[in-house]
């Protein structure tokens, strides 16, 4: 025999109770309110606006009174690919993002492996901290920082003066070579976390059947910690390949697309929103590449 509520002297639940019960009976409905707001402005915002720029980029500028011109034309993508100049701003930065990446790779390997199976367990949390740390400083100070060290008379000409050497000065080197600094945790990190789970009855097995350091390397290490290097280049490249304000301090005259990007803002905003699709599409393209590595699952 069922027995109301109110016929047990309990009082009715309120709607704040009822609303709570169906709630918690349904875990999806529960799921789906709770994303439904944050997907709603990245729908709004994020994805939005890409698909105001990407409009925009159809649009073109009036040559004498430099107003935009709401008249769909594919002119400023074929001047994208047309003119010589832009072409080369395009390959040239997908070149630093990438030559920023390998570097990023060879330098967090040993600094990875370092931390993660070579030193003592006490001190893996402290050496993470410390190369976790520069992230902690703004970038600004960073880059300016690394301005000064390469500055003529600086710190860089400074320690090679003694082998007859000079630093790079400023150029599309100091851009790499900032750059490669200030995304280098990005790729130390995830390689870190690989190696910390990698089994060590592995690499004793793999001794033990007369596997030599480098053969290790290659077969066991090698395969488990790869998709741990591609989410990290992942950080790396895009990173690198949106960046403007690195290579206007210490790239000299060298021009990226972020800089045509921003110097186009106030005179050719149709053309700056060409440009700025660029990026995205290499991006979206090297997430895919990626994809198949199993890299989007290690971030």
């Amino acid at each position: 025999m069922t027995v109301t509520a109110q016929a047990a002297g309990r009082p009715a639940p309120g709607p704040v109770r009822r609303l709570a019960g169906m709630l918690h009976r349904r875990p999806r409905l529960r799921l789906s309110l709770l994303l439904t707001a944050p997907l709603l402005w990245l729908a709004v915002l994020y994805l939005g606006s890409l698909s105001v720029l990407f409009v925009s980029a159809f649009w073109t500028t009036d040559s004498f009174t430099s107003e935009v011109v709401k008249v769909w034309s594919t002119d400023n993508f074929h001047e994208l690919f047309t003119v010589p100049v832009y072409r080369q701003v395009i390959l040239r930065s997908i070149g630093v993002a990438l030559a920023v990446t390998v570097l990023c790779a060879v330098i967090a390997f040993p600094l990875a492996f370092y931390t993660a199976r070579v030193a003592k367990a006490k001190w893996r949390p402290l050496l993470v901290v410390a190369i976790l740390t520069p992230l902690w400083a703004s970038y600004l100070v960073k880059v300016y920082a690394w301005r000064l060290i390469l500055s003529q008379g600086g710190l860089a000409d400074w320690m090679l003066k003694p082998f007859g050497l000079s630093g790079p000065g400023f150029g599309l080197p100091a851009t790499v070579l900032t750059l490669t600094y200030l995304w280098l945790p990005y790729m130390v990190l995830p390689i870190h976390t690989a190696l910390e789970q990698l089994p060590a009855n592995l690499l004793d097995a793999s001794a033990d059947l007369g596997a030599r350091a480098g053969r290790t390397f290659r077969s066991v290490v090698l395969p488990m910690v790869l998709p741990s290097v591609a989410a990290g280049s992942i950080f790396t490249f895009s990173l690198s390949l949106g960046d403007y304000i690195t290579v206007q301090i210490v790239g000299g005259k060298t021009q990226l697309i972020g800089n045509l990007v921003y110097s186009n803002i106030e005179l050719n905003l149709p053309m700056a929103a060409a440009l700025g699709t660029v990026p995205v599409v290499v991006i979206v393209v090297y997430l895919l590449a990626m994809r198949r590595t199993g890299a989007l699952s290690s971030l």
